[in-house]
């Protein structure tokens, strides 16, 4: 599946890369590289009007770490996750405090929806 995106936010998502929160930093730090389950992750990606924290192509999977500023916007949140899903895409989302002082809980939530979402070969 082809990804669309606003073209004018290629800039806004190479900033947000370059000035990731502690969280993000924390997260990433363990989905790069192909440390999920050999999966490649990208970070800060423009999909339609929005970029999100983590994608994942091979599973059209997205994963938001939501700060303080996520607490004013929860509806928002829930129209940009609905759009996101009428495209096939499921969104995992995590409380940046949750990623701070829990990592590994978060680690084992993303790795129990890959390993659920995962396609498997048939024998």
């Amino acid at each position: 599946m082809k990804i669309i995106y606003n073209p004018k936010l290629k800039e806004k998502a190479r900033w947000l890369r370059n000035n990731m929160t502690l969280s993000e930093v924390l997260l990433w730090n363990r989905l790069k590289g192909g440390q999920m389950c050999n999966l490649d992750f990208h970070r800060q990606k423009p999909i339609l009007n929005y970029i999100v924290d983590f994608f994942c192509a091979q599973l059209n999977l997205i994963i938001e770490v939501d700060g303080f500023s996520h607490n004013y916007k929860i509806e928002e949140d829930i129209i940009r996750d609905r759009k996101l899903q009428q495209l096939g895409l499921t969104t995992l989302r995590f409380q940046d405090i949750e990623v701070k002082t829990d990592i590994e809980n978060v680690l084992t939530i993303i790795y129990n929806w890959v390993e659920e979402h995962t396609p498997r070969p048939s024998l």
